[in-house]
C-alpha cells in the first residue's frame, strides 16, 4: 500500500519548522491598595499592587494594623502602660522645680497708652500673686512691634477720617 494523496501529517502541510507559541500575558488586575485601585498588567503571577509605591504603602498599613491588634491584647496594654509611666517619670525629672509663689501684689509702672479699655480690662493687675502672672504683666507693658503697627494704622485712619470730615 502506498502513501495517501493528501497526507495530513505536520511535516508536509505545515512546513518543516515548529509553530511558535505566542507569549501569554496575564489579564489586567486592579491594584489592591485602597484608594489606588488602578488597572495594571501584573509582571508576576502573585503581583497584587501596581507599583513599588503602592507596595510600600500596603506594607506600612499592614504594620500599623498588626500593631493595633497587638495593642488590643493584654500584653500589649501592659507594655504600653509601662511606656507611658516611664515617659511621665522622664518628663518629671526633666522639669526644674517650680519656684514658690510670692503672696504680694505685683508693682508695674505703665505708660498712658496702655490704659485703653480694649487693651486692659479693669482690675487686671490689681492682685497678681503668681510669678507667671507677674511675667505676663511685664510682657503686657513692653513695647511690641505689632502693637506699634496697629497704633500707626489707627493714626492713619484717624487722619483720613478727619480729612474726609473737613470737605
Amino acid at each position: 500500500m502506498g502513501p495517501h494523496e493528501n497526507p495530513t501529517d505536520r511535516s508536509e502541510n505545515q512546513g518543516a519548522g515548529r509553530r511558535k507559541r505566542m507569549a501569554r500575558r496575564a489579564r489586567m488586575r486592579r491594584c489592591l491598595l485602597k484608594g489606588c485601585e488602578q488597572r495594571f498588567h501584573p509582571g508576576q503571577a502573585r503581583q497584587r499592587y501596581c507599583s513599588e509605591r503602592c507596595r510600600a504603602a500596603a506594607r506600612e498599613w499592614s504594620r500599623w494594623k498588626a500593631q493595633e491588634r497587638y495593642r488590643a491584647t493584654r500584653a500589649g496594654k501592659q507594655k504600653r502602660n509601662g511606656q507611658s509611666r516611664r515617659y511621665r517619670e522622664r518628663v518629671k525629672s526633666r522639669k526644674p522645680p517650680e519656684p514658690e509663689a510670692v503672696n504680694e501684689a505685683a508693682r508695674v509702672i505703665a505708660t498712658e497708652r496702655f490704659f485703653r479699655p480694649f487693651l486692659r480690662p479693669a482690675g487686671l493687675l490689681r492682685e497678681l500673686r503668681t510669678p507667671a502672672a507677674k511675667s505676663f504683666a511685664a510682657l503686657l507693658f513692653t513695647r511690641v512691634p505689632a502693637l506699634e503697627r496697629v497704633e500707626e494704622r489707627e493714626r492713619r485712619w484717624k487722619r483720613a477720617r478727619d480729612l474726609i470730615r473737613r470737605y
